[in-house]
C-alpha cells in the first residue's frame, strides 16, 4: 500500500481529510472489538530500553549512527538524539525462569553494544537522564538524522508557534527555552508491553495507572538536568514541557498536553483511542491508501496505520497499542513510566514487580480503581516524581469502608504491594527462584530507601564536599555510575561516593 506525505505540512483541507481517515480507523477499531476479531494472548510481554552514549569522561557522545553501523543488528535502533540508542527485546512468554532469561539476553546485548561503542570513544550508559548533558547538547543539530524525527519536530514546533519553555522547580530550579523538541531526547526510558484481550484491557490499563506512582517511587533514576538537581524523576515534567504543542494561552484554557497521565479510569481500549482523536490534533501528515471499513467488509483485517501513527504522538504513561501480526490484530498495554537503569538486574526487577502487581490488581474482586479516586492516582504520580522513594502516596485502606489514606511509598510496597506482586507472579507460573530474587531487589530498595536517584544525588553531594566544582562532580558521578552499572550489582548495594 502506498503512503502520501503532505510535504509542506498540514493545510486546512489536509487536516480535514486526515481527520476523516482517523474517524474511519476508529470505526474500524470499534467493529473489530464488536466482532471479537482479536488474537488470543499467549501471555506475551515485550521490553524496550532507551540508552545513552557517553565517553570515558562521562560526557555525551553524538555518535549513534557510527555505533549502530558497528552493532549491525535490527535489535538496536536510533532514538531522537544522536547520543541515544534503543534496544528492542523479542517478546517473551511470561512464565518459568523468563526473568533470568531476559536478564541474560540484556547483559549479552548491552555488553556487545558497549564494546562496539568503545570503538568510537563512547560507551552505553543506562540511566534516566545523563547528568552531564548541557543545554548546548540538546539542539536541533544533534537530532538523529532520520526523516520522521525531523518531520515530528517541525510539526510540533509549528503547532506551538513559539519557543518551548522549560521551568522545573525541584531541589533547585531550572528555567530555559528551546527552539526544538530535542530536550525530549534527554529522557531515556524502559517500556514494558503486555498483550491482553479486549475484555481484559480496561482492568489491566486501570491497574497500570494505579501503580504508576509506585513504579516511579521505587524506580526513580533521573534527578539531574542541565547541571541542576530537580525532581527525583525529572523525565515526566521535562517530557511534557519539551513536547508541549500548547502556547500559554491554550494551557490557561485547560487544553490537555500531549504528554498526559489521563483524567479518568476507562471501560475499554476504545475509550483511549477515541480520547486521542477528540483531544489531540494530528501531527504527522502521512496517509495510507487503505480503506479500513472496506477491508473489514471483505473479511480482512485493517492495519489502521493513521490511528497507530496518531496514537504514537500522544505520550500517555500507559498507552494503548493496536498491533497487527500475520493478519491477526491484537491489543497491548504499553507501560512507559520507568527510567532506564541503573543495572540489568534493576530493570528486570522493575519488570517483575510491574507484571506481578498488575496481574493481581487486575483480577481483584474489589479493584483498586473502584476505591481510589483518579485524582489521587494523578497526584500520587506527581508526588512520586518529585520525591522518589521518600514519597507519600494516597491508597485505599484495607476493608470495605476503609477510605483512602496517605502512606509512605516504601511502607505501601513492603506491607501490601510486594505480597500482591508475588501472588501475581505465581499466577503467571513464574519459578519461585525468579520471583523471590527479583522482588527481593525491590524489597531491599525499600528497606534501605535507596534507588538510582537517591544514589546519584548522594554521590553528587559527596563529590561536592570533596572539593569538586559542580560540573566536575556531575562528571565524576556519571563515571562512577557507569562503572557500577557495568559491574551489574543492583543499585541498593552500591557504595555512595566517587571512589
Amino acid at each position: 500500500m502506498g503512503e502520501k506525505v503532505v510535504a509542506d505540512g498540514f493545510g486546512l483541507s489536509d487536516r480535514q481529510r486526515y481527520r476523516r481517515k482517523l474517524q474511519q480507523c476508529l470505526a474500524g477499531l470499534a467493529r473489530l472489538l464488536a466482532e471479537k476479531r482479536f488474537d488470543r494472548p499467549q501471555n506475551l510481554m515485550g521490553l524496550e530500553i532507551e540508552l545513552n552514549l557517553a565517553g570515558s569522561d562521562g560526557m555525551p557522545r553524538m555518535v549513534n549512527a557510527a555505533v549502530l553501523d558497528r552493532i549491525a543488528s535490527t535489535d538496536f535502533q536510533t532514538e531522537l538524539g544522536m547520543f541515544n540508542l534503543e534496544v528492542n527485546i523479542a517478546p517473551h512468554r511470561i512464565g518459568g525462569r523468563v526473568f533470568d532469561r531476559l536478564a541474560e539476553e540484556l547483559r549479552i546485548g548491552l555488553g556487545y553494544a558497549d564494546r562496539k561503542a568503545r570503538e568510537v570513544d563512547a560507551g552505553v550508559v543506562m540511566i534516566g537522564i545523563l547528568p552531564t548533558l548541557a543545554q548546548s547538547d540538546l539542539v536541533f543539530e544533534n537530532l538523529s538524522d532520520v526523516d520522521r524525527y525531523t518531520l515530528l519536530n517541525d510539526q510540533i514546533v509549528a503547532a506551538r508557534g513559539e519557543d518551548f519553555a522549560l521551568d522545573i522547580q525541584g531541589v533547585e530550579r531550572l528555567t530555559c527555552t528551546s527552539t526544538s523538541i530535542v530536550p525530549e531526547a534527554a529522557c531515556t526510558s524502559v517500556q514494558l508491553h503486555l498483550q491482553v484481550t479486549p475484555g481484559r484491557f480496561a482492568s489491566v490499563w486501570n491497574a497500570a495507572q494505579a501503580v504508576t506512582a509506585v513504579q516511579t517511587a521505587v524506580g526513580a533514576n533521573s534527578p539531574f538536568l542541565f547541571g541542576r538537581e530537580l525532581w527525583r524523576e525529572s523525565r515526566p515534567p521535562l517530557f511534557q514541557q519539551s513536547t508541549d504543542t500548547r502556547p500559554p494561552e491554550l494551557q490557561a484554557q485547560g487544553v490537555r498536553p500531549r504528554t498526559w497521565f489521563g483524567e479518568r479510569w476507562v471501560d475499554s481500549a476504545y475509550d483511549l483511542f477515541e480520547e486521542n482523536l477528540r483531544y489531540f490534533p494530528p501531527l504527522l501528515p502521512i496517509l495510507d491508501d487503505e480503506d479500513p471499513l472496506r477491508v473489514l467488509d471483505e473479511g480482512g483485517v485493517p492495519r489502521l496505520q493513521e490511528l497507530v501513527l496518531h496514537n504514537g504522538t500522544v505520550y500517555r504513561w500507559n498507552r494503548p497499542v493496536y498491533g497487527w501480526v500475520d493478519g491477526v490484530p491484537h491489543l497491548r498495554v504499553e507501560n512507559r513510566v520507568l527510567p532506564a537503569g541503573p543495572t540489568v538486574t534493576d530493570v528486570v526487577a522493575n519488570a517483575a514487580f510491574y507484571y506481578g502487581l498488575v496481574r493481581s490488581l487486575a483480577e481483584e474482586t474489589r479493584p483498586v480503581w473502584k476505591r481510589l479516586p483518579f485524582e489521587d492516582a494523578a497526584a500520587n504520580f506527581d508526588a512520586a516524581c518529585r520525591y522518589g522513594i521518600e514519597a507519600e502516596l494516597r491508597w485505599p485502606r484495607p476493608g470495605r469502608s476503609g477510605g483512602v489514606a496517605s502512606v509512605p511509598a516504601v511502607r505501601l510496597v513492603l506491607d501490601e504491594l510486594l505480597p500482591l506482586a508475588a501472588a501475581g507472579l505465581d499466577a503467571w507460573h513464574i519459578e519461585p527462584a525468579d520471583r523471590d530474587f527479583y522482588l527481593g531487589v525491590i524489597e531491599e530498595r525499600c528497606r534501605r530507601r535507596v534507588n538510582g536517584a537517591s544514589w546519584q544525588a548522594d554521590t553528587f553531594h559527596k563529590a561536592l564536599e570533596s572539593g569538586l566544582d559542580r560540573d566536575a562532580a556531575l562528571a565524576a558521578t556519571t563515571r562512577r555510575y557507569a562503572e557500577l552499572m557495568h559491574e551489574g550489582e543492583p543499585v541498593h548495594t552500591w557504595p555512595v561516593g566517587i571512589d
